[in-house]
This record gives structure tokens, sequence and C-alpha cells, in this order.
């Protein structure tokens, strides 16, 4: 089940990120201007945020063997609309579609969750992570190949992009025959209401409503970004504001419906769970996969314009970043299960991610090209264990809506990748064309080391007693301590 559920992942980030191998082909192809390329690859990000989120609230529902089969199937249809278009219009509104692809990380970590036991979980989630999350680097390697062996000119990138989809989704096809959502004998349990994440004290629906703010605040600011390059005009980003305004009023207002029972306090202490691992988490997990994805992109141009590298070399240099989540981020998970203290390791990864990018702000063309890479690879491997060991705790705080929580945490990552991305966009000037990488780097520290800070109010997960363990619908369930103060 592991490797069917990471090849899904693996597949499905192939998919998600089979633009950015093709996006000089793509621009000389269609005509488009840097500033329309950057939009596309924006808006590749974008409906992956609330896509996570309702996939998530899908996911608790319908299990993940469904929901992640039916998500590698759909997403040969705005593939195969991408890898036709003669628009830039077109290209737009089929990234836009494509993004809810990149959700299917969220259906694996509960899928992984339900078949492994609590002292495993770190370990197999990073295995599952790290090399599905190995999809986008196998993308770049090996689409270009794959499209020049149909065709080459101009529109060979088409092919490349085309079969991507294809076999994303007839893979989809073949897990849903493959898995089943649960080892045979346990139960798949799923929460009670629909249409938001199930909490149970007052608190933590304050919480949680305070949590669809960033959500809705992203979005705005990939529209602001859009309209800044002329995109779109003024008034039809008021129109987007107001849109995403009622959308939020909409998220409120299902938090309050779901939760009426814990607004009249209706939980019996026993069916209670903390709703602080959610925030913290949340935010951990946009600091580290949201300096990830920022830092991917940029890494190339970074090692070009700082060592004069040649393009090649430079995205050599910069793929180190990369190709350690092949190891970290299963590393990061390993170490959550084998230390005494998850939270621990979390607070020590983060602290270890702001010190290394601190001094990645002092890199410059006086440090020899060696020793730059390895300190990206230093920096690399703390933020990527990082994420490892956020997602050994993330199923550890209430099973039955475990893929709502997946999901909204997953959806933070790349709000974080929208927030250190728009670092870049607004420190741009005459002496940093690119956006101020140094700036980005010390803002990327210091949000790591207030969230080391934060994690003081994260709970330690232990797992429950042996007799309530025996319960068949309870196996799985962890119970989170109260820090100690």
């Amino acid at each position: 089940m592991l490797y069917l559920t990471t090849l899904a992942f693996f597949l499905s980030f192939v998919v998600w990120f089979n633009f950015a191998p093709f996006s000089v082909a793509i621009g000389k192809d269609l005509h488009l201007s840097p500033a329309q390329l950057g939009t596309i690859a924006l808006c590749n990000l974008a409906l992956t945020i609330p896509a996570r989120v309702v996939v998530g609230m899908l996911l608790d529902h319908l299990g993940p063997r469904r929901l992640y089969a039916g998500l590698l199937v759909f997403a040969v249809i705005p593939n195969t609309v991408f890898a036709l278009a003669h628009s830039f219009v077109v290209l737009v509104c089929a990234r836009l579609v494509l993004g809810i692809v990149g959700a299917g990380f969220v259906v694996g970590i509960r899928m992984v969750a339900e078949w492994f036991d609590h002292d495993e979980i770190g370990s197999v989630e990073g295995i599952y992570g790290g090399w599905g999350n190995f999809g986008s680097a196998a993308a770049a390697l090996g689409l270009p190949p794959l499209a020049l062996a149909f065709a080459t000119g101009p529109g060979a990138w088409r092919w490349g992009v085309g079969l991507s989809g294809v076999v994303a989704a007839l893979y989809g096809v073949i897990y849903l025959f493959a898995v089943d959502d649960t080892p045979t004998g346990a139960t798949y349990e799923r929460p009670r209401g629909k249409g938001a994440l199930e909490v149970t004290s007052r608190s933590a629906v304050a919480g949680l409503i305070v949590l669809q703010v960033p959500i809705v605040a992203s979005l705005g600011l990939v529209a602001y970004r859009i309209e800044r390059v002329g995109i779109i005009g003024w008034p039809a980003l008021m129109v987007l504001w107001f849109a995403l305004a009622v959308f939020g009023g909409f998220l409120v207002r299902r938090v309050i419906s779901v939760n009426r029972p814990a607004l009249a306090g209706s939980y019996e202490a026993r069916d209670r769970y903390k709703f602080a691992p959610v925030i913290v988490l949340s935010l951990a997990y946009a600091v580290t996969f949201g300096a990830e994805l920022v830092v991917v992109s940029l890494l190339p141009t970074f090692f070009a314009n700082t060592f004069a590298l040649k393009i090649t070399a430079a995205g050599a240099a910069g793929s180190a970043f990369a190709f350690t989540n092949l190891v970290a981020r299963p590393g990061g998970g390993i170490a959550s299960d084998c230390a005494r203290s998850r939270r621990r390791v979390v607070i020590g990864l983060l602290v270890g991610s702001a010190v290394s990018f601190v001094a990645l702000s002092e890199l410059s063309s006086r440090w020899p090209l060696a020793a730059g890479i390895g300190l990206v690879i230093v920096a690399s491997v703390f933020i990527q264990a990082g994420n490892g060991a956020i997602f050994a705790m993330v199923p550890l705080v209430k099973r039955s809506v475990g893929g709502q929580i997946a999901g909204i945490a997953g959806s933070y990552g790349n709000i974080g990748g929208v927030a250190f991305s728009s670092v870049l966009f607004f420190s741009i000037d005459a002496s940093h064309p690119a956006g101020n990488t140094r700036l980005l780097f010390l803002v990327i520290a210091a949000a790591a080391a207030s969230v080391a800070v934060m994690c003081r109010w994260l709970p330690e997960p232990t797992a429950i007693p042996a007799d309530v363990a025996a319960i068949p619908d309870s196996a799985a369930e962890v119970a989170f301590d109260s820090v100690p103060v």
C-alpha cells in the first residue's frame, strides 16, 4: 500500500509540475512575455490552497482509495486542455484547475496513517512525502526527453505535458482496484459534521475561524499580483476581492454551522481533542514547505547571478536543494519516531532552518561555489526534514478528521509559498530586478525562529492507554498531553 500510494503522489506531482520544464519552450512557441509565464506559474499554485482544504473534507467522508483514483483520472482533463492550448487565457484557466491535482498529497497522508502504527507513522509518512515530492524533479528531468522521443520543434512540449496526464489517469484506474482504505477488519472513522473541520471547544471554533483568514488573504494576494503585471484590470481585481470576501464569509458560516455542539459545550472531556497542534503545525508547515517551494524555483537564477554560471550549471547547482528531499524528509519522520519528544525534533529543525537561512543571506560571489552549494544542502536538509517531522505529528491529532487536518496544514504550506514569493515580488527594484534574495532569506529565518518559539504551545502526542486501544474504533487514536511549562 505504501509504495502504491507513494507512486500515486509521485505521478500527481509530475502532472502538477509539468509546466516548469517547458516554460521557455512554451513562451517561445506561443510568444508569451516573462510576466505571462510568471502568472501561469503562480496560477499553478493558487487553487491548491483551497483545494487541499476541500479535498481534506471529501477525504474523511469518501475515503482515500476512491478520492485519489478520482483525482488522478480527473487530472487528464485540464492537463490535455493545457497541452492543446494556443492562447494565454486557456493556459491560465487550465493551470488553475490543475492546481487541484496538487491536493493529492493530503489524500495519501490519511491513507498511510490508516495502515501504520503510531510509533512508525513518521517514518512512513516521510517516505511517502519525500519520494512523492520527487515527482517535481522527475518532471524536470524526464519529461523533456520524453517529449523529444515523440516530436521535435516548437510543439514538442505538448507531447511531454499530455502524456504525463494520460499516465496519471491510467494509474488512477489501477489504484482504484489495487488498494483498500484500511487493513482487513479495521474501521474507517468518519466525522459527524460535513463542510468544515469538526472541533470540540469554543476556543477551537474561534481558532478555526482565524485559520480561514490566511487562506482567503493569500488568494487575494495572488489576484493583486496578477493585476500588478497587467493581466487583469482594477475593476476585475475588485470583483475577485469581493468574491473572495463572500467565499470567506461562507467558510466562517460553515465553521459555525458544523461546530454548534462545540459552541454549546456539548462534548464530554473524553471526546475532546486539542486544537493547538492544528494551528502550530499549520504555521510550521507554512515555513518549511513554503520555503521549499520558493527556494527551489529561485536557486538556479540565484546561482547564475551570484557565481556567473551558465544556466545549465546553475540549474545543476540549484537542484541540490530538491534532491536532498529523497533522504531528508524521510529522515525527519524517522527522527520523530525515534526521539523521546516529537515536539523537540520540530523545534530543533526550525531552529536549524533559521540559522542556515541567516547564513544563506550572507552568501555572495566572494564565497567559493562549493561552499555555497554545501550551505544550500544544509538548509535544504533542515527545511525538508522539518516537513517530515511536522507530518509525523499531523495524522496523530485526531483520526476521524485526519484528512481535514492534513488539508489545512497542507494548504498552509502553499500559503507560505505565496507569502515568501511575494517578498521577492514586492522587493523588485533597480538593484534587485528579480527581487531581494537576501531579504527573502532573512524573512524565512525570522519566520522559522518565530514558529519555533510558538512550539512551546505544541502538545506532545503519546499513545493511548492499552484498555482504550483495545476498542476497535479507537485503535489508532492518539492523545495530546499538556505541554509542561
